[in-house]
């Protein structure tokens, strides 16, 4: 990747709280231009990443740059180019919604008025609430307008999602992708609604006990993972296969249902017609591909 187009460069960065490795020599490159799906387990360390990128935690080795700047040291430059949602949702409770909204804006030259207007008119948003009296689901939808309202550069979201019902999501994926037309523009969106964050990511980086366990383009990743189903045309089929990449198999005398990962579909095909069998190759849901690698 060309330094010029890198947004976040990480090398061995570890990070410790007491007896549990929260970061374990996390080497990562981000660039402009993705969406990148960051998926985990509870414990595997995404949370703790994002807070590195942004300057919240500091490393106890390793190194961490965004644009360019050391991330503990950001300042308002750097700030000032990324949006940041959180799962907590902190938000200042005592002032209406319009007053937060105008609070945040004061703060970016570049906040965008338009974008406001058809955001709140979209979701829906209530300017006259205060925001202490808001559902969980509208206080999310509050924290993604302040975060984007400036057309922030970097837009990390940490479970962004959650408490937001089936329309809104949907709403929210379009506006992803809408966000996202700019080149310039990078999202990292850490989620457990892995069917929603399929639909929107181009990259998926996926952390198990605090390390990266794959870093690839999704449609790389769902080139390496299939579903088989084989069906014997000729009796019986033979206990051993002969498929290499086997990850999970179901079968019974006549019928086998595997799940394979860096087998190409020629080979596949090829064994089947050996094995006298018809087959059946369909690719993996992103939930399904998490799965494999992390499960």
């Amino acid at each position: 990747m060309r330094q010029e187009n890198v947004i976040v460069e990480i090398r061995g960065l570890s990070k410790r709280f007491g007896r549990t490795a929260a970061l374990d020599r996390v080497d990562l490159t981000i660039g402009r231009g993705s969406i990148i799906g960051l998926l985990g387990a509870n414990g595997a360390g995404k949370s703790t990443l994002l807070r590195h990128i942004i300057g919240l935690y500091l490393a106890d080795s390793g190194t961490c740059t965004t644009f360019g700047v050391d991330a503990g040291k950001l300042g308002p430059a750097e700030l000032g180019r990324i949006g940041y949602v959180h799962q907590e949702g902190e938000l200042l409770d005592w002032m209406t919604v319009e007053q937060l909204i105008r609070y945040v804006a004061a703060y970016y030259d570049n906040w965008n008025g338009d974008l406001e207007a058809r955001y709140v008119e979209d979701f829906a948003i209530e300017r006259k609430k205060r925001v202490g009296t808001l559902s969980p689901g509208q206080r999310q939808k509050v924290a993604i307008l302040l975060a984007i309202g400036f057309e922030p550069e970097l837009l990390i979201l940490d479970e962004p999602a959650s408490a937001l019902d089936p329309i809104a999501r949907a709403r929210f994926l379009d506006l992803l992708l809408q966000f996202i037309q700019d080149e310039r523009r990078t999202i990292i969106i850490s989620s457990h609604i892995l069917g929603d964050v399929e639909k929107v990511i181009d990259h998926a980086i996926i952390m198990r006990d605090g390390r990266i366990a794959c870093d690839s383009g999704f449609d790389a990743l769902r080139e390496r993972f299939a579903r088989v189903t084989l069906t014997s045309l000729n009796g019986p089929m033979p206990q051993e296969l002969g498929i290499e990449g086997v990850i999970a198999c179901q079968r019974d005398d006549t019928r086998a249902v595997l799940t394979v990962r860096d087998c190409t579909r020629e080979a596949l095909a090829a064994r089947a017609k050996a094995l006298h069998c018809d087959i059946e190759i369909k690719a993996l849901s992103l939930e399904e591909i998490y799965a494999a690698i992390a499960g």
